[in-house]
């Protein structure tokens, strides 16, 4: 498959875990790639894997909760390729616990800013030249984007925003070519997960990074909407539109309370 040959991806989040995996995968179809992320080190090793598959690769270390950040990010990948063809933001993180356990809720605001308002930041300024290619919008989501699950109130919160975001993005782009695809993920084995959740984790029904890079792109190529991978993701939405009032009682009890007993 070589949807994305000679395809300019914008890839933010791509040092680790989901990101590393697209990376390689974009790279293997033949995708000119730009690799955003914070961690400097990571993300020149993650190029440097890439760049051996045949592929160009520029290296953006930047700050994406930053407006001027994203711009920065947008005219360097215009000065170097040309054009954007694909957005891909898979940046993102959470922390767990009760939102009644915190004494100090700033994780939140941290977590908005990352998870949504970066999305914004980077759309925003590279929407118009997406458009000038008929491109892709491509944004990794998660269960708790669609459904409240307990223990994760910020990040939940943050992508319920972003869901929203890419619906009515998705609507007011009908009829320019360009796409907006939304995967909507349910738990992956990165290491920020397992050492998040710790003992927890190993109860907790899971994808590796790997096959969540594989649906993403799959979706991503074919244009797809909304993807929910996971069977249990599926069984998870089908329970809670026909029965929510049991499907909460069910996730306040189950593994999927992700800080019960820490």
């Amino acid at each position: 498959m070589s949807t994305f040959k000679d395809n300019v991806v914008v890839l933010v989040g791509a040092s680790r875990g989901i990101g590393e995996q697209l990376s390689y995968r974009l790279a293997e179809q033949g995708a000119q790639l730009v690799l955003a992320a914070r961690s400097e080190n990571q993300l020149c090793q993650v190029a440097e894997k890439c760049k051996r598959k045949g592929v160009k690769v520029k290296v953006v270390v930047t700050d994406i909760t930053r407006e001027q950040a994203c711009l920065k990010l947008v005219r360097d990948t215009v000065q170097e390729f040309g054009r954007i063809d694909t957005l891909l933001y898979n940046a993102g993180s959470g922390n767990t616990g009760y939102f009644s356990s915190y004494s100090n809720i700033g994780f939140i605001n941290q977590e908005i800013q990352l998870n949504y308002y970066g999305l914004v930041y980077c759309l925003h300024y590279a929407l118009p030249y997406i458009t000038e290619q008929k491109g892709r919008i491509v944004g990794v989501c998660s269960m708790g984007g669609i459904i409240g699950l307990p223990g994760t109130a910020g990040y939940n919160a943050s992508k319920h925003a972003m869901r929203g975001f890419l619906n009515t993005l998705r609507v007011e782009m009908l009829g320019t070519g360009v796409t907006v695809t939304t995967i909507y993920l349910s738990a992956v084995r990165t290491e920020t997960y397992l050492k998040e959740l710790g003992e927890k984790a190993a109860k907790i029904p899971a994808s590796t990074p790997e096959k969540a890079a594989e649906s993403i792109i799959r979706a991503a190529g074919k244009r797809r909407r909304e993807v929910i991978p996971s069977l249990e993701g599926k069984l998870l939405l089908i329970t809670h539109r026909l029965l929510p009032g049991f499907t909460e009682q069910l996730i306040a009890g189950s593994s999927m309370n992700y800080a019960k007993n820490r």
